[in-house]
């Protein structure tokens, strides 16, 4: 009789412990849950975005330097058309416009156009 109940209790024990295998390759192992980042450090995207915003800043700036100096030398232009239309005009009298002075006209009038519209593209 002791050998029955010996060799139940290992009939039991090996059970277990076969069922207690399978049991464990049959479930897929759960994947770590990731948890976010807390404290100072700065994801990759944030890093991201404000590289981003500096260089859209960087451009921006450039640009309205750029737009600057074009608006600088259009001025300039504009000042020496003027002074041509003025000599042009001084040289002619009364009875006589010559094409010239039309053409210079027309020319300081898409110049200042021109400025106008950069100015208002601020």
């Amino acid at each position: 009789m002791r050998f029955k109940s010996f060799a139940l209790a290992l009939f039991f024990l090996l059970m277990t412990t076969v069922l207690a295998a399978q049991s464990s390759v049959q479930s897929p192992m759960q994947s770590p849950i990731q948890l976010p980042r807390i404290g100072p450090g700065i994801n990759s995207d944030d890093r991201d975005n404000e590289q981003r915003a500096k260089l859209e800043k960087e451009l921006a700036k450039n640009a309205n330097r750029d737009r600057q100096a074009q608006l600088q030398r259009d001025t300039n232009n504009l000042l020496k058309l003027a002074n041509e239309l003025k000599q042009y005009v001084d040289k002619s009298n009364e009875n006589t416009l010559s094409m010239d002075v039309v053409k210079k006209a027309e020319e300081i009038e898409k110049l200042a156009h021109s400025v106008k519209e950069k100015m208002k593209a601020n």
